[in-house]
């Protein structure tokens, strides 16, 4: 019974030390994961390295690690920022898309990133979700470009595929910007350890700024 009663007593004071742990932050931000069978899990080290960015250089105070979130959960609203990535088939069925749709139009925030390959797909299933908006191209001007980093000429090119210039859209609900799809960018490359693509440090930093300025406005200028 004392045995019993000690490893009771170790866990609640574990479970405490979590909670703790957790409660210190004041925002956790999450990867989705879609259906359909591409690869949502994509950039493994990208979301934890954006994160770290934005605490040290926002002052921010976001959890270490992102979270992992269906588009049909509820707890989709619990993340003022969702970033959905891969480079292939995307599937929302019909109630996913519903519950993506509120999320947005309650205050969320999308960054859709194509990885290559990801376009014809997620445009298909966005237009599930918001079947009367068209992807727009974002202006040069607009806040998202002008946060805490200066972007007067958009996106960075991070990695080359077709030879197109990097290209930011967006859908905007009554006048917000609600989601973010850079396209020809692979920006989410850019975050990833400098190991794994070995790219410029430069570019890893114009990556990271361009990607803080999503968080950024997410957080602040779109609530």
């Amino acid at each position: 019974m004392n045995l019993k009663k000690s490893i009771l007593s170790t866990l609640i004071i574990i479970l405490g030390i979590l909670s703790a742990a957790h409660a210190q932050y004041a925002y956790k931000i999450a990867k989705l994961k879609y259906g359909g069978g591409g690869d949502w899990y994509a950039n493994k080290t990208s979301m934890p390295n954006l994160i770290k960015f934005c605490n040290q250089n926002l002052r921010m105070n976001i959890f270490p690690e992102e979270d992992i979130v269906e588009p049909g959960s509820p707890d989709l609203f619990s993340y003022p920022f969702i970033h959905l990535t891969g480079h292939g088939n995307v599937l929302f069925s019909d109630s996913e898309a519903r519950n993506l749709r509120k999320y947005l139009i309650s205050g969320g925030f999308l960054h859709l990133d194509d990885n290559y390959g990801l376009d014809k797909y997620i445009r298909r299933e966005m237009k599930k979700v918001f079947p009367e908006l068209e992807f727009v191209e974002i202006p040069f001007s607009h806040p998202v470009y002008h946060q805490k980093f200066q972007f007067p000429n958009g996106l960075p090119k991070v990695h080359e595929h077709d030879s197109k210039s990097p290209q930011g859209f967006g859908l905007f609900w009554e006048g917000r910007l609600v989601c973010f799809y850079s396209y020809e960018c692979d920006l989410g490359n850019g975050w990833e350890d400098q190991s794994v693509y070995n790219d410029p440090e430069e570019l890893r930093q114009q990556a990271l700024r361009m990607g803080a300025n999503l968080v950024q406005y997410a957080l602040t200028v779109n609530q």
